[in-house]
C-alpha cells in the first residue's frame, strides 16, 4: 500500500509510535495485585495490563504465596500507561475477591498499589511541561479513569497526593480493606478525598464491595528488599522492623514491617528501600543482620522483590547479602533494554 509500511500502519503513525516507545519517554509502572497462589488468574491479571496496548512492555512479575502478593513490573509511554492501569484494574476487581484473601502483606484493593515513577531521561517526577512525561500527572489521570471505568475507588499518594496527609502511602492505606471499609461507613456519603475524612480521591464514596480501592501515584524508583529470618519468630521480626525503619528513628529512606513466612517456617523483614542511594541493600541488609545476631537468630537469604537498578547493588556482591535466585537479568536496564530490543523486532 503506497505510504505504508509492512505493517500496514500509515508512516507517520509509524513514526509517532517510534516516538513514544523511545527509552527517553518511558516510565514505569508497578502494580501490587493482591493475588500470590493462583497461577492461572495471576496470569489473567498480567495479561490484562500487558495486552492493553502495544506499547506497554512487560518487564518483570514475582508473587509469593505467604504475602498473597504479586508486583507487575511495566514499562510505556504514560498514555499507553493508563490504559494498561484501566484494563489491569478492571480484571483484579473481576478475579480477586478480598473479602476471601488472607496474606500477611497488608492490603486495601485487589488491584492495592499503582505507583508511577520516572524511567526515561525526558521524564519527570513533577511538574514536566509534557502531561505525558509527569509521573503525577499520569498517576491522576490513570485514577480518574479507574474509578470511572473500572468502578473502583482510587486515593491519590505521593507526588501525586491531593492532600499532604496522604503523601505516604501506609498512611492512606492503614490498616486495610476492612479498617477502612469500616471508617468509611462510620463518616457515611460524606466523606470526600479533598475533606479531613477517609474517603476517596476519585469514586466512593464507599469501597467496591469486593475489590476495595487502588492507591494510585508517582514516586521515584524505589527497591523492595526482603531479608528472611531463621531462628526467629514474628515478634522478632517486627522489632527488627521498628529499628531499621526511617519512621522510628532507623536507616534514613527505609520503610519496613516484620511478617511471618509460614510456609516457609521463617520471619522476615520486608522493607522499600525509598531511595536507594541514600540507603541501599547493602546497608539494610548489614543492619538487618547485625540486629538478628545480637538477638540469636541468622539471616537466611534475601531478595529483590521485582528488579533492581544497577546502581542500587553497585560495589556489592549478591553473594554477600545472600541474595536467593538473584541474576544480572534481574537488573532493571538489562529487563528494559531485552524488551525494548523485542519490541522493536515485532514492530
Amino acid at each position: 500500500m503506497p505510504g505504508a509500511h509492512a505493517t500496514g500502519l500509515p508512516q507517520v503513525e509509524q513514526t509517532t509510535m517510534r516516538r513514544r516507545s523511545s527509552p527517553d519517554v518511558l516510565l514505569e509502572c508497578v502494580p501490587n495485585v493482591s493475588e500470590g497462589r493462583r497461577a492461572e488468574v495471576i496470569d489473567q491479571i498480567a495479561a490484562a495490563f500487558a495486552e492493553a496496548s502495544p506499547e506497554v512492555l512487560l518487564l518483570d512479575r514475582s508473587s509469593d504465596p505467604d504475602h498473597n502478593r504479586t508486583v507487575l513490573t511495566l514499562a510505556g509511554p504514560g498514555p499507553a500507561l493508563v490504559e494498561a492501569a484501566v484494563a489491569g484494574a478492571t480484571a483484579c476487581a473481576q478475579l480477586i475477591e478480598l473479602t476471601r484473601h488472607q496474606g500477611v502483606h497488608p492490603r486495601m484493593g485487589a488491584l492495592d498499589v499503582l505507583p508511577f515513577a520516572p524511567l526515561g531521561a525526558a521524564t519527570r517526577l513533577k511538574g514536566a511541561a509534557d502531561p505525558d512525561l509527569d509521573c503525577a500527572a499520569i498517576a491522576e489521570r490513570a485514577g480518574r479513569r479507574i474509578a470511572a471505568d473500572a468502578g473502583i475507588p482510587v486515593y491519590l499518594y505521593g507526588a501525586a497526593a491531593g492532600r499532604p496527609d496522604r503523601a505516604a502511602l501506609p498512611a492512606v492505606r492503614g490498616r486495610g480493606f476492612e479498617s477502612l471499609r469500616a471508617a468509611l461507613a462510620a463518616e457515611g456519603p460524606a466523606a470526600g478525598g479533598q475533606g479531613p475524612g477517609r474517603g476517596p480521591d476519585f469514586g466512593g464514596p464507599g469501597l467496591h464491595p469486593t475489590a476495595g480501592a487502588t492507591a494510585v501515584g508517582a514516586r521515584e524508583v524505589l527497591v523492595a528488599y526482603n531479608v528472611d529470618l531463621a531462628d526467629a519468630d514474628l515478634e522478632l521480626a517486627r522489632r527488627i522492623a521498628t529499628a531499621v525503619r526511617e519512621r522510628d528513628g532507623g536507616l534514613p529512606a527505609v520503610r519496613a514491617m516484620g511478617v511471618e513466612l509460614a510456609r516457609r517456617g521463617l520471619a522476615q523483614v520486608s522493607m522499600n528501600l525509598l531511595d536507594y542511594r541514600v540507603t541501599p541493600p547493602a546497608v539494610a541488609f548489614a543492619a538487618v543482620a547485625a540486629l538478628a545476631e545480637l538477638a540469636g537468630a541468622r539471616v537466611a537469604a534475601s531478595e529483590i522483590v521485582g528488579l533492581v537498578p544497577a546502581a542500587a547493588l553497585a560495589g556489592t556482591d549478591p553473594a554477600d547479602l545472600r541474595l536467593r535466585g538473584f541474576t544480572p537479568d534481574l537488573l532493571l536496564e538489562r529487563r528494559l533494554a531485552r524488551a525494548l530490543d523485542t519490541h522493536a523486532e515485532v514492530t
